[in-house]
């Protein structure tokens, strides 16, 4: 009991060791998985608005012009060696209809190039093509979240839908891809529905009206995203750098910004290993909490059995083997503390996942790095108690009561 007793904070320091580093991990992927998908290759330039039309805005009468224009989109192609594609994105927010079902739509305006530089699997059908841009074609391609909704129990695939007003025939669904990195969305939330850019223009136009507080306000923005693929990982940041620069040239106001999914990568995983070494050391004061308490169990063990070391050293036995039985018992005690507590850390996410909904992952390295610190823990801790009792005077050890 006073052993089981001794191997508690060694489990519990384990147990809270291998918990952590999966709660940690588990709370780093999803972000670090939705950067991923955005393209270690990509920029992403997106239009916002500026302080000043933030405040201009006010009036009903005022049309505000902001954000990235086609012509930026033609310079930035034009003007660097290093990208290799380059997808204008418009966006617009209307109303679908298919029979009495109707739903919101994020119309995303774009060209066929954008399923190659963020891919999605294709569910059915196709995606766009040069085609449809050229011919303004009244096509689209749904997320599956839409598809369901809008054309439950129908055909999918060559079905007419009406988009505000207009009708458009469905050629391909993909799968959908959701979430939110920072001030990046994800180019596909789960009600997106995409249509050649020049048929985005042609039919919606560049302006558009929102209300606010009892008002219309007016905003023309050509392009609301501009998504540049560079040929190599080690281009983009000096062509993020270049795009910049080019682009402040061209705009009188801070309108637009630009994302570096790469750069927030690298961000993401040095603050996923600092959070790692946090929630490590923390746990490992629990270890270390144990560790003290076998040493203690060892030291009183060393001073209840002081007849037994002389009688073994009476009939033989080395200074050497001593240690040795000592640390071996040290050692023991640490190991079977830290596989009980490996279960325990193995029980715990799976429990966290199961009622917080909290995903956890866990990895080979935080399964095996607190078992092997835990068994040093027991040739460190144990090495003093058993140096004492390899001190022992063998005569004094046999007259002991």
């Amino acid at each position: 009991m006073r052993s089981f007793l001794t191997m508690l904070g060694v489990v519990f320091g384990v147990g809270s060791v291998v918990a952590m580093l999966a709660v940690g991990e588990g709370a780093s992927k999803d972000a670090l998985e939705q950067i991923r998908k955005l393209g270690s290759n990509n920029i992403i330039i997106s239009s916002v608005k500026s302080v000043e039309e933030e405040g201009n805005s006010t009036t009903s009468s005022f049309i505000s012009i902001y954000g990235l224009t086609y012509q930026d989109h033609a310079r930035i192609q034009e003007s660097f060696s290093s990208v290799k594609k380059n997808v204008p994105v418009k966006l617009v927010r209307k109303q679908s209809r298919l029979g009495q079902r109707s739903l919101e739509l994020r119309v995303v305006g774009t060209t066929q190039k954008w399923f190659e530089v963020i891919p999605r699997d294709l569910l059915g059908g196709r995606t766009l093509s040069l085609e449809d841009q050229e011919k303004k074609a009244p096509v689209v391609v749904l997320t599956e979240f839409g598809a369901r909704k809008l054309l439950a129990g129908m055909n999918t695939i060559g079905q007419m839908i009406r988009i505000s007003g207009d009708s458009f025939e469905v050629v391909g669904i993909v799968r959908n891809e959701t979430g939110q990195t920072g001030t990046m969305q994800i180019p596909d939330k789960e009600i997106d529905a995409y249509i050649p850019i020049t048929t985005a223009r042609s039919y919606f136009g560049d302006v558009t009206m929102k209300r606010s507080s009892g008002s219309w306000l007016r905003e023309k923005v050509e392009l609301h995203q501009i998504i540049v693929q560079v040929d190599t990982l080690s281009s983009v940041e000096p062509t993020a750098e270049a795009i910049e620069r080019m682009l402040t040239l061209f705009h009188k106001k801070i309108d637009y910004q630009l994302s570096v999914p790469l750069a927030l990568l690298k961000q993401a995983e040095a603050t996923k290993r600092t959070f790692n070494i946090v929630l490590g050391s923390i746990a490992g004061i629990s270890l270390l909490v144990g560790g003290i308490g076998i040493m203690n169990i060892m030291l009183a063990s060393v001073t209840e059995r002081i007849r037994e070391i002389g009688i073994r050293r009476a009939i033989g036995a080395r200074r050497r083997q001593i240690i040795i039985q000592f640390l071996i018992e040290a050692v023991v005690l640490s190991t079977i503390g830290g596989i009980i507590g490996l279960l325990l850390g193995l029980v715990i996410p799976w429990l966290i996942t199961w009622f917080a909904k909290m995903p956890t992952v866990i990895t080979p390295a935080g399964i095996f790095l607190p078992l092997i610190v835990s068994i040093g823990i027991g040739i460190v801790f144990g090495l003093y108690p058993a140096a004492r009792a390899a001190r022992v005077d063998p005569i004094v050890a046999l007259r002991h009561e």
